[in-house]
């Protein structure tokens, strides 16, 4: 089984699903105002990780991640270039999948967009209104804080703490400054909808809270984001779940930030690189490797050094994975992998347990023994498929080296080693090394 940290309870807790055939998980996915920066795709990949974990460990998985094309930001953004919200969404929605395609990102099972669900959001805030936990003021609808018995779970804070240091917009209309909007009207000259609550748009806290629960159930497995989420976005989710009497998310499982120079990274603080511009440099597995020597729950530096370092530590990987046959993989390896990834996602112990099949593979190679050799390489394909690193088609050798290896073999059964060795040195000058076999000479990168 697999182990997890759980944000709520603050300790680990071994996840068990609530039926036995399926993981159901829901991940907040982003607000299309704006090109995805590195910490989204830090998101996408630990959350993409973890899906394929629970699927290897536990039970095929029910993905929802979410689109949220309704958003102030996007109607601000539309206005300043003249265009409307759904233009401005479209558009990086599209980056969004660009991104994520280049990670290697699983597509969720289904991707909800908020524009798509509003006829649920309505119907959900109107049954808090009915039950009195939410009210209408003349700048939307408006859940009472107060009404939740255990608001702030999730933060760690009791509710007179969080009233103490609240930092929220002034609004006369709200009886208390925690409470949040889950309708917001605006003028019938605005971008909005037309609804039994009036003429507004969604908040954005209710909209999650409908999307999961219309594809999940009332009750699911896991419910997941960055920790940037946990409070108020998550904190307010649960708050009308709990008001609803839902079950909702049974854990809750959030990554930590990307750092520049032991920063936070993020658009308020204006310190963001795009996620594109590292792809477009460093290449989408190089930058998924980047984020997995992290555990998820640690800070990672992303950097243009520990970009490198990473595309070093891949070609490492790259170079013995991929040559022996994955149903012989080796199943030590496999084991202490999977060991590794059961502990809380632990995917810098994961690597280092590939790193040391990599080593062992070419030690078994150099000593002449080739099923050792193959069966750890098979396991080494196996992990990296796992972390969503599937190593690419090699690349057919040029006809020069093969010719150059044909002759060194003739070299070396002619016992003209001096000459067997020169034909090494051209092979390795043009970025191949051979290795000797009891099959015969295998040529891999150098």
């Amino acid at each position: 089984m697999l182990r997890l940290y759980d944000t709520a309870r603050r300790e680990l807790i071994q996840l068990t699903p609530g039926t036995p055939e399926q993981v159901t998980v829901y991940v907040c996915g982003p607000t299309v105002y704006d090109d995805p920066h590195l910490g989204h795709g830090r998101l996408a990949v630990v959350f993409d990780t973890l899906r394929r974990t629970l699927e290897r460990l536990v039970a095929p998985v029910r993905f929802v991640s979410n689109i949220t094309d309704i958003d102030d930001k996007i109607v601000d953004r539309a206005a300043r270039e003249g265009v409307t919200p759904p233009a401005i969404a479209e558009r990086y929605e599209s980056r969004w999948w660009d991104a994520i395609d280049a990670l290697g990102v699983r597509r969720p099972t289904v991707a909800p967009h908020a524009s798509e669900w509003l006829d649920a959001m309505v119907a959900l805030i109107e049954r808090l209104v009915d039950r009195g936990h939410a009210y209408m003021t003349k700048n939307g609808v408006y859940l009472s804080v107060d009404h939740v018995p255990d608001y702030g779970l999730l933060k760690h804070q009791a509710l007179e703490e969080l009233r103490a240091g609240a930092r929220v917009e002034v609004d006369d209309a709200k009886r208390s400054p925690l409470d949040f909007a889950l309708w917001k009207t605006v003028e019938s000259d605005a971008y909005g909808f037309a609804t039994s609550l009036g003429y507004g748009r969604p908040g954005w806290h209710t909209e999650c809270v409908a999307m999961s629960t219309e594809l999940l159930g009332s009750t699911f497995d896991l419910h997941g984001g960055g920790m940037d989420l946990v409070f108020p976005h998550h904190e307010n989710e649960r708050a009308q779940a709990s008001l609803l009497d839902m079950g909702f998310a049974q854990h809750w499982v959030h990554n930590a930030f990307v750092e520049l120079e032991g920063e936070k990274m993020s658009k308020s603080l204006g310190n963001t690189f795009g996620l594109h511009d590292a792809i477009a440099s460093a290449g989408g597995r190089v930058v998924r490797l980047a984020y997995l020597r992290a555990h998820y729950r640690s800070p990672v530096e992303l950097t243009t050094t520990t970009l490198e370092q990473a595309a070093a530590q891949l070609a490492r990987l790259d170079s013995q994975a991929g040559a022996g046959d994955a149903r012989a993989a080796e199943p030590a390896d496999l084991e202490e992998f999977d060991a590794a990834l059961a502990d809380d996602l632990d995917t810098p112990a994961a690597l280092a347990v590939m790193a040391e099949a990599a080593r062992a593979a070419r030690s078994a190679a150099l000593a002449g023994e080739s099923a050792l050799a193959n069966r750890r390489r098979a396991a080494l394909a196996a992990m990296l498929e796992t972390l969503g690193l599937p190593v690419p088609p090699r690349a057919s050798i040029p006809s020069e080296v093969t010719a150059l290896v044909a002759e060194r073999d003739h070299a070396k059964r002619d016992r003209d080693f001096a000459r067997a060795d020169a034909l090494r040195a051209e092979i390795a000058a043009l970025g191949y090394q051979v290795r000797d076999t009891p099959n015969g000479p295998e040529i891999l990168p150098a």
